[in-house]
Parts: structure tokens; sequence; C-alpha cells
């Protein structure tokens, strides 16, 4: 790409059809679900032209964060156990816990960031995302940056 190109964190239900077609069949490619650009095109309903026009610009945001320090904010309940349960996680995803911020817990709830290096991770940040918001006590978990 060239220089001076500005990057928009942009909500995936504005996009034309055709971004996530694409954003789709580059997953696709990258799971090894299909070979070749043509059967991802055509799993996805677009033409080859239309992918080879947009495939190097269109990424989903967590990829673009695999392979570096990325930095998380949760909201845990004040429960024995909550926190352990999710370093659980970044342990079993291959993620490298460089450091750990709790707040004193207010109203039941307290405030972590975990930082780690996710150049090691065995999943996607999304699965991790995913998993982790998932946990009982676990009221809120999202990047916060990266």
């Amino acid at each position: 790409m060239a220089t001076g190109v500005k990057f928009y964190l942009v909500s995936s239900d504005v996009l034309p059809a055709v971004f996530l077609k694409v954003a789709e069949a580059n997953r696709m490619l990258r799971a090894g679900e299909v070979k070749t650009v043509g059967a991802a095109a055509r799993a996805v309903d677009i033409s080859r032209s239309a992918y080879y026009k947009y495939k190097d610009a269109i990424q989903p945001f967590i990829d673009k964060k695999a392979g570096r320090i990325v930095t998380f904010y949760a909201l845990l309940q004040d429960r024995l156990g909550v926190l352990s349960s999710v370093l659980s996680l970044f342990a079993a995803s291959g993620a490298n816990i460089l450091t750990i911020n709790q707040s004193i817990p207010i109203d039941g709830c307290a405030g972590v960031t975990v930082s780690a290096e996710t150049s090691d991770m065995t999943e996607p940040l999304e699965t991790l995302l995913d998993q982790a918001a998932a946990l009982p006590g676990v009221v809120k978990f999202e990047v916060m940056a990266g």
C-alpha cells in the first residue's frame, strides 16, 4: 500500500457486501477450507477480479493484532477463581502474559488489564475474546490497545 494511507475502523454492518465476501474468502484460504482463489471466490459468490481488487486492503481488525503486544480490558465480578479462569485461557491459547493490573473491586466488580504477546497464539484473538467473554463472572472482555 502507498505511503500516507489512512486506516479506519468501520463496523461490518455498514460495509458493502463485496468487502465482507472478500474478508470471508481470505479467511477460507488461510484456514485451508479452499485451495485456490477461484474456489474461494465461487464459495462467497464474487468474481476473481473483485477478490484481487480488494484482497490486500480488507482484513479483519483482530487479525491485524496477531504477533504483537495486545492489551485487553476485562470487567470481572469479585468472585473466587474468575481472574484465574481468564488467565488460564491465555495460557491455553499460547499467549505470553507480560503484565496484569487489577483495580480494587467496587460494587462487586474489578477492572483488569492484561498485556500479552500474541505471536505464539495457537488460535485467533477473536476466539480468545469470545471464550473469555463467555466465562462465568466475566462482565466485559475486549481489546483495549495493541
